[in-house]
């Protein structure tokens, strides 16, 4: 079946944009093609600096022929609702059939319309999604009032490898495309994928946006190798560069080893940001005085003027990054806290200083509890934003918290400190390492803990889809350096003094400091409670994300109170680990029936009055006890309980399972030899006490009710 291919070549389009125009201009296409009633197979999308373009397969030659039948209104309805409908419909009066219905005579029109030529409808689609394409930028060029990311040039549309037909502005569709800009002369002719891809190649250009990505990630460590060094890898900027250039061409420079003093992420950002070129290292992991750049040229000299060029720039912006540098190391972290006041953290949390106050304390006791230097920890979260207002994080804000370690090294400051300053963000995202050391896990802790107090007491909580200060990228922070540094840290002992200090502060309504709750019997103010559940909750989604059952993560979750991560994670793996052996199974389908069983008593005791309902709270009595599977289930829950709940008080809860394991043997042979609900109104009562024991038992542990299968 015939093939449509588009290419839409402008003035360079940036290379942020591209992937995303090539996805759009997808999109909007082939709705274009659906909503035409076309149905077609594989798409492929391409873009380069200068073009993006499609190609869609498996397109029928025609639409399909339409036939609808559509009811209009009743016969005697007003003139003009008639005359609309005609109009809407296409067909005139003496078109419609009159059909009798229980309301009355009503006009019934027969809309038959035939199939029309693909290339008639992609003709009329493509200026279409051009003049509506969403380009996040845009602009109008000479006289016309067509808009484009830059100059739009030429345009190719094909269907079954001929040329479409149509006028958009002063261009006319066609089916010729041009070259690399200077590697290439003359018109290229295309018919549809293939052809564009290999005589595109043949004028010096890429078209596959991942193509130029494997090139140039391949040439620059073939390159590394041959000068033996080794690329610092950095696949955001291997595909920003792949962006850049239609023909990648991987050339070497090299800068002045004197540079080589100033901290070696100040270089890697330097040479990154301004001109999007690699660092390599040396084979000791050192930085070397040597980077790779990819030029969009196959010049006849071998690089050697771009290189020689490209060397001139790098050393010029070094030479700034080295003043900074130099600048800023006149004056201690500690000299500029003062300056932090200048700069606003939020409206209704104060600036940067006050913040700093807040973090200092907070990272100190929670240092005290995670078994940190708490005199170093405060030292490093009093000092970790002062590196906001150096000359070099004000070029380079992506090395806030790095600058800072360096800072506090340079002037002779402990290392464990500096390692803390240079660390406090961590992690950053999902795929980010943990902060490395106790002192640098407290001011890690102490920073979010803080950001998310401080938005929850102002309420400004992430709503569906919006997260504008990240803070459940903050509370993941918080999840993951408790659990994978394995750090015993209960979350109220450390929100509600920090709470209280925020309040305090005057800087927040105390009305957000209101007790409407108890946490483990002690008052919690609102904001801290909604922000304790939103904790579970991230929880609980970082749990399912490992891989953890959601229905054994609610069982744990039952208990209420949960505030130790840790300790939740243990018993989520220790109740996954029991439920996967024979006797977890099997207890679980007991202890599911006995649940089931109370709850319906329950709820037919609940409509008796009061003095006539059955108390499953007790304990059951022994003279009532009269067959031995009751006798031996009795004996066997009230060990149970006593060994499950001393197990979970030492934490040890692969022991509580265990515990928990001797109940299946009796809990079986009770449902299989003793009937509930016994005539005998006090055998009932006391065998539905010995069931509550069973619930009462596992409950030590986790709900076993919430648990599916």
């Amino acid at each position: 079946m015939p093939e449509l291919f588009i290419e839409l070549r402008s003035e360079e389009i940036p290379a942020r944009m591209q992937k995303r125009a090539s996805d759009d201009l997808c999109r909007l296409v082939t709705d274009g093609l659906t909503a035409a009633g076309l149905e077609f197979g594989e798409t492929e999308t391409l873009a380069t600096p200068r073009r993006i373009a499609l190609s869609v397969a498996g397109l029928a030659k025609t639409t399909p022929d339409i036939k609808e039948e559509r009811k209009g209104p009743r016969t005697d309805a007003p003139e003009k609702a008639i005359e609309g409908f005609l109009k809407s419909a296409g067909v005139s009066l003496e078109d419609c059939e009159v059909v009798e219905s229980k309301k009355g005579s009503f006009y019934l029109a027969n809309i038959a319309k035939p199939g029309r030529p693909t290339p008639d409808v992609v003709a009329e689609l493509v200026p279409d999604v051009i003049n509506k394409f969403p380009w996040p930028k845009s602009m109008r060029w000479g006289a016309g009032s067509l808009r484009w990311v830059r100059p739009l040039q030429s345009i190719i549309t094909t269907f079954g490898g001929k040329v479409v037909p149509f006028e958009i502005g002063t261009l006319i569709s066609g089916n010729k495309t041009v070259g690399h800009r200077f590697l290439s002369k003359g018109d290229v002719r295309v018919k549809g994928l293939k052809d564009y891809k290999y005589n595109l190649h043949l004028a010096n250009v890429v078209v596959d946006p991942l193509e130029r990505s494997d090139t140039i990630r391949s040439d620059a460590n073939k390159l590394a190798r041959r000068h033996k060094l080794q690329l610092v890898e950095d696949e955001a900027l291997i595909h920003e560069t792949a962006g850049l250039v239609e023909w990648p061409v991987v050339l070497i420079g090299s800068f002045d080893k004197s540079f080589l003093d100033v901290p070696p992420e100040v270089i890697i950002a330097s040479i990154k940001s301004h001109q999007k070129c690699f660092a390599l290292r040396d084979k000791a992991g050192d930085l070397a005085s040597r980077y790779l750049m990819v030029s969009n040229l196959l010049a006849t000299d071998g690089g050697k003027k771009i290189i020689e060029g490209n060397n001139r720039v790098i050393a010029a912006r070094l030479a700034d990054a080295k003043f900074f540098w130099d600048q800023d190391k006149k004056h201690s972290l500690e000299e500029r806290l003062g300056e932090l006041e200048a700069i606003t953290f939020h409206a209704k949390l104060g600036n940067q200083r006050q913040r700093v106050s807040r973090i200092e304390k907070l990272a100190g006791e929670i240092a005290r509890v995670i078994g940190a230097d708490p005199q170093k920890a405060e030292l490093a979260a009093r000092l970790c934003k002062s590196d906001l207002v150096t000359g070099m994080v004000g070029e380079f804000p992506e090395l806030q918290g790095i600058m800072g370690g360096h800072y506090a090294r340079a002037e002779g400051l402990d290392e464990d400190v500096a390692h803390a300053i240079a660390e406090h963000y961590k992690p950053q995202g999902p795929s980010d390492s943990m902060p490395d050391g106790k002192v640098a896990q407290a001011v890690a802790l102490a920073d979010k803990i803080d950001t998310l107090l401080g938005f929850w007491a102002i309420d400004e909580k992430p709503t569906g889809s919006k997260d504008p200060y990240a803070l459940r990228r903050a509370a993941l922070g918080v999840i993951r350096i408790l659990l994978e540094c394995e750090l015993r840290f209960l979350l109220v002992d450390g929100l509600v003094p920090a709470h209280s200090r925020i309040i305090g502060s005057g800087l927040v309504e105390a009305q957000s400091c209101a007790e409407t709750g108890t946490w483990r019997s002690h008052p919690v103010p609102a904001s801290l409670l909604e922000l304790l559940g939103f904790f579970a909750d991230r929880l609980k989604v970082h749990l399912r994300d490992q891989g953890a059952r959601h229905d054994l993560i609610d069982a744990v979750f039952s208990h209420g109170d949960q505030d130790d991560l840790l300790i939740i994670v243990k018993r989520v793996n220790a109740l996954g680990n029991f439920l996967e052996t024979e006797d977890g199974t099997n207890l679980l389908a007991g202890v599911k029936r006995a649940t089931n069983i109370l709850r319906i008593e329950e709820k037919n005791e609940a409509e008796k009055p009061p003095t006539r309902r059955v108390d499953m709270t007790g304990k059951p009595e022994a003279n009532l006890l009269v067959q031995n599977e009751e006798k031996a289930l009795n004996r066997a829950v009230s060990v149970a309980v006593i060994n499950a709940r001393k197990a979970v008080s030492d934490e040890n809860f692969e022991a509580a399972m265990q515990s928990l394991a001797k109940l299946r043997l009796p809990v079986d042979a009770f449902f299989d030899k003793v009937t509930v609900n016994a005539d005998n109104p006090n055998f009932r009562e006391n065998r539905l006490r010995l069931l509550n024991m069973i619930r009462a038992a596992t409950l030590e542990v986790a709900d076993f009710s919430r648990i599916e299968g």
